[in-house]
């Protein structure tokens, strides 16, 4: 089994030696493949790249943001099942072994896992936000997921086959791009749920997920209304709700 990791960049060079050192030292039963689709960092970002090349591809080019980003490296990439790792966030140790235990024991089309949330020096922060999300995990539905983005982007994994049928994620989101192909991926296949640890995301004064939560969270809601079936108003209304309490509760920390 091959695994491809996709790592959109643009000047992270504080965090992008560790994100890579996290996806090369991963261990298993498994081919790694491992790509960088850089937008022309400007900073040390390309000698890092420079320094790993033996043990990844990677590409430096304009691009037109971050989902852009992400399909060139998903276009490129050749292995079974497709993960997506930012710049800035790590894999926990054994993570993709996890995944390819778990698809060779019960192929999935998509699969996804815990993430815990670490600052700049890696230090784990808002536990209690990972726990909510953990459980709302635990209890997966598609009408749950309808309520709120819920699932962390770095412990995401998808099989080839079902990126091949979604297709690529769409240019015009800048912010809950990930959310829309969940629920794109949702509507097609149910997903198989690891309760362990799978990555890291990272929360620090420059991540686009601090600056702009408001607009992230306004997106989101979008992007529920669009994929609601009929009959999950409700659930429309739920996420709305949500919103306001994001906002309250994102602004204090």
């Amino acid at each position: 089994m091959k695994i491809s990791v996709i790592t959109p960049s643009l000047n992270q060079g504080d965090f992008i030696e560790e994100t890579i050192q996290s996806v090369l030292s991963q261990r298993g039963k498994f081919e790694l493949e491992y790509l960088v689709i850089d937008g022309g960092s400007t900073d040390e970002t390309l000698s890092i790249l420079k320094k790993h090349e033996r043990n990844l591809k990677w590409i430096s080019e304009p691009d037109r943001g971050q989902s852009d980003a992400v399909n060139k490296g998903f276009a490129r990439a050749s292995g079974d099942i497709l993960g997506w790792l930012n710049s800035d966030d790590l894999y926990e140790p054994g993570a993709l072994s996890a995944v390819a235990a778990a698809h060779e024991k019960s192929p999935f089309m998509w699969c996804f896992g815990n993430c815990r949330n670490v600052d700049e020096a890696g230090r784990e922060i808002r536990k209690g936000i990972t726990l909510y999300k953990n459980f709302e995990s635990r209890h997966y539905s598609f009408e749950r997921l309808l309520t709120k983005d819920f699932i962390p982007q770095p412990a995401v994994f998808i099989a080839r086959e079902a990126f091949l049928e979604t297709g690529p994620l769409y240019p015009d989101y800048h912010y809950a791009m990930d959310y829309d192909y969940w629920l794109r991926l949702a509507s097609r296949y149910p997903p198989l749920y690891l309760n362990r640890n799978l990555a890291r995301f990272r929360w620090h004064r420059t991540s686009k997920s601090k600056g702009h939560f408001r607009k992230a969270a306004w997106e989101a809601y979008g992007i529920a209304r669009r994929h609601a079936p009929p009959g999950s108003e409700f659930s429309i209304y739920r996420h709305f709700l949500h919103v306001l309490t994001l906002n309250i509760l994102y602004s204090w920390i």
